[in-house]
């Protein structure tokens, strides 16, 4: 659907009197981007050889960001689906496995502020910002539909994790926020 489509496109739909795209897309485009962000630092920054040392690292964070790009574009069109077809456990399940996949993009965000191209480094920031953002989008939806649910035991379960990962993904946004804000700043 809107995987391989033109930006223009998805953003005039998600702003149309059209029930989907919506949040949920809208937040896992932003996840995508945020990958993106982290692989352009990486593909700016594997060659230099200031940077050498760190080389077999940082294509594994490479690896890791592409494989999440396209988690999370796949993530725009299987939300839009999921909210097309009412199946309340997809609609579900697609926010949750967002945020999930969120958490795991922004701790690729610290290493970066040391071993990634320093040129680059408020790209960073700007990614762990969008990885949070997303994530808070999904945390919400998925609250919305878990409300939708009634199932108190399956709430419990997601609730506690998604509150544990939420403590974590603000942490290290903070972080990355203020250490690349001390370097920036000199």
């Amino acid at each position: 659907m809107y995987k391989e489509g033109l930006i223009k496109k998805y953003l005039d739909d998600l702003a149309a009197k059209i029930p989907a795209p919506g949040g949920g897309s809208a937040a896992a485009l932003n996840a995508a981007m945020a990958a993106a962000l982290l692989s352009m630092v990486v593909n700016f920054t594997l060659g230099k050889p200031k940077y050498a040392k760190y080389e077999q690292e940082l294509k594994n964070i490479l690896a890791k960001s592409e494989n999440l790009r396209n988690e999370f574009l796949n993530l725009v069109d299987l939300d839009v689906a999921a909210f097309r077809s009412k199946n309340m456990r997809d609609a579900l399940n697609i926010p949750f496995m967002l945020a999930r996949l969120c958490f795991e993009g922004i701790k690729l965000c610290p290493p970066l502020i040391k071993k990634g191209n320093i040129n680059l480094i408020s790209d960073v920031a700007v990614a762990a910002v969008f990885f949070e953002s997303a994530f808070a989008a999904a945390y919400f939806n998925v609250n919305i539909n878990l409300k939708v649910l009634a199932d108190k035991k399956l709430t419990k379960a997601i609730g506690k994790e998604l509150a544990q990962k939420n403590r974590i993904v603000k942490r290290l946004r903070e972080q990355t926020e203020a250490k690349i804000g001390k370097i920036i700043r000199g």
